[in-house]
């Protein structure tokens, strides 16, 4: 027992010493006993060693990641789980007045009062939300391109590209558009007119002239659809939202737009189901949401085979008011479906002209929703049918039907 009890005695005095050495290697010194404690010197040497390289060489690709973002001429902001500022490079202070380090663990949603800024990063947490635009608030005239990526964990990467020269072109693009279309307007209402006189008394113009007539007065009257809906792309591009939105009832709209397409239809006799929520109104532009919701049910009329079926519905749930479309037609294939809302972009360009299509229909429904809060979800299967959905956030429901429920 004597024996045992100072065997341990002496384990002890060497542990301690040995952990000491661990915890203070400048003022201690390892044991010196051959055998067991003299290779747990060694071994934590060595590991202390290649922890200091491995710290090292973490540091060095750190200050290079720093190095290679503070270059960036875009704004970088890394945001913890709070959307609290971590890190930020020198560009963040040009594009968005935040300052490194005096702004860190401060909201950014607080350094940048922007409600457009305070939606993205909230709804970003939600959904797969790609991008916003925004005006800079440190310069006027300066728009940035905002993105959030994940990074790391429980952070996230804020990234602000200044797009002004790209928004001063699109603004180009826009008034040129806008303003040619407004002088081919009066043109080609000239030619409708003479058009229309000479197809009215055709009997009195000679028999041979009388196909030329009608294709004419059927490309005039494309032409002048066209100029149209280009002016009111324009004039929906001017402002982002809605100026003075009104309480619409949808229900007595859908009513108009399912008359319209039943004489559409014609001798098609398609089957039309309807499935509306009467009382369900929302705050916007009637003659808008008429642009756009009578262009989906259209071309579901359009694009459907005779007797095939339409559903038109408006409801709401937990995330919303919604119009849908759904018809059996002859579908669309996916790898064209991100491309549908691009302007004069058409899945069939030779059927679009016949029918009379300018493809800016789907253009126009995207732009009349971003003006509304609301988004456009499309799903199609080749051969099968689609489905257009507009989703109109809780915030866009009239309030008299918010209160009601």
């Amino acid at each position: 027992l004597l024996v045992a009890g100072a065997y341990v005695a002496w384990l002890h005095v060497k542990l301690s010493r040995l952990l000491r050495w661990i915890r203070d290697r400048k003022t201690n010194e390892p044991p010196n006993t051959p055998g067991v404690f003299e290779d747990l010197s060694f071994e934590f040497d060595y590991l202390r060693e290649r922890h200091k390289k491995r710290k090292k060489k973490l540091a060095k690709y750190l200050r290079q990641f720093q190095e290679a973002i503070r270059a960036l001429p875009d704004a970088a902001v890394v945001l913890d789980s709070n959307d609290g500022v971590q890190w930020a490079n020198d560009a963040s202070l040009h594009y968005l007045g935040i300052r490194w380090p005096e702004d860190v663990d401060k909201p950014i949603t607080e350094l940048i009062r922007l409600p457009e800024l305070r939606n993205f990063v909230e709804r970003e947490r939600e959904r797969d939300v790609p991008a916003i635009e925004i005006e800079s608030h440190t310069a006027p005239k300066r728009y940035l391109s905002v993105l959030i990526a994940p990074y790391g964990k429980d952070q996230r990467l804020l990234v602000a590209r200044d797009v002004t020269q790209l928004h001063r072109a699109n603004q180009i693009r826009s008034d040129f558009v806008a303003n040619v279309s407004h002088e081919l307007r009066t043109p080609i209402t000239v030619l409708r007119g003479y058009l229309e006189n000479l197809v009215g008394q055709r009997e009195q113009c000679p028999e041979m002239w009388w196909p030329a007539l009608e294709q004419m007065q059927s490309h005039v009257d494309r032409m002048g659809t066209l100029v149209e809906e280009l002016l009111l792309l324009s004039k929906l591009e001017q402002e982002a939202r809605v100026p003075n939105p009104e309480v619409v009832c949808v229900g007595d709209l859908i009513g108009d737009i399912h008359s319209r397409a039943c004489e559409i239809s014609g001798t098609r006799e398609h089957l039309f189901s309807l499935e509306i929520e009467p009382a369900l109104s929302i705050e916007g532009a009637r003659a808008e949401l008429y642009s756009a919701f009578s262009n989906l049910v259209f071309n579901a009329v359009n694009y459907t085979p005779a007797r095939g079926s339409i559903k038109i519905r408006w409801y709401r749930d937990d995330l919303g008011a919604h119009f849908e479309v759904e018809d059996n037609g002859i579908g669309i294939a996916e790898d064209q479906l991100p491309r549908l809302t691009e302007r004069f972009y058409r899945v069939d360009a030779s059927r679009s002209r016949t029918e009379g299509g300018t493809g800016l229909g789907l253009a126009i429904v995207k732009h009349v929703l971003l003006r509304h809060g609301a988004e456009l979800a499309i799903s199609s299967t080749l051969g099968q049918g689609s489905v257009f959905r507009c989703d109109f956030p809780e915030s866009e429901i009239a309030a008299h039907f918010s209160a009601a429920m």
